[in-house]
């Protein structure tokens, strides 16, 4: 097993690094606004107003309303994403760590110290997260994956070979399902039901293949 695995799973997932404290007071200022206001609603002059700076130096740290908002989103998924590893990492087993995070998704939606508090009409943070350009931010939840992918695989969870990258935007991708998607034949708001439809379907599909029958 690779350094890379042993040493990405003893910490936790490295912080978004900081900005200056003007750009992080803006930060704040816009989310505090969006809580307010919605994505859809949120403007330059409320966020400088908020933050009491002028709109020039709002611009001056981020190019334009669309950077700025991309730049809150991807703050708090990273909140939420430091805050699931710790439950994460206690597993022993790449099913159990998947489980764990698609139960901390379902217990942690409304959580606004870990997610983004948006207004009653607007679309969840991974709703407004699905809908905007963030491949970046998916690159690094597959960054995240990838280690707990390795140690499975050397450890005979999962067959050898696996497309491990691959393997990694599947969690993902199913990981995003637990927070926008209703469940219809389990129910999403129990965690044993969560940890078995984890375990029963989504990393089965990861695991060695089964021996053809004699025919």
């Amino acid at each position: 097993m690779s350094s890379r695995a042993t040493s990405a799973l003893a910490t936790p997932l490295q912080p978004v690094p900081p900005l200056e404290a003007t750009g992080e007071r803006i930060l704040a200022a816009a989310e505090a606004c969006m809580a307010r206001l919605g994505a859809s609603r949120l403007s330059m002059t409320d966020v400088a107003a908020q933050a009491g700076v002028s709109r020039g130096a709002v611009y001056l740290h981020f190019a334009d309303r669309q950077a700025l908002i991309d730049a809150v989103l991807i703050r708090a998924a990273h909140r939420f994403v430091s805050s699931s590893s710790v439950s994460v990492r206690r597993r022993r087993t790449l099913a159990g760590q998947v489980a764990e995070a698609a139960v901390f998704i379902r217990e942690h939606l409304g959580d606004h110290l870990v997610t983004l508090r948006l207004p009653a009409d607007e679309e969840t943070m991974f709703a407004t997260l699905l809908t905007s350009r963030m491949e970046g931010l998916v690159e690094e939840w597959i960054e995240f994956w990838l280690p707990y992918l390795e140690l499975a695989e050397h450890k005979g969870e999962i067959r050898l070979g696996v497309d491990q990258r691959q393997a990694a935007e599947w969690i993902v991708r199913m990981m995003l399902s637990f927070a926008v998607m209703p469940a219809v034949s389990f129910d999403a708001e129990e965690p044993d039901d969560v940890r078995a439809f984890v375990h029963s379907f989504i990393v089965n599909g990861l695991g060695p293949r089964p021996k053809p029958h004699a025919t």
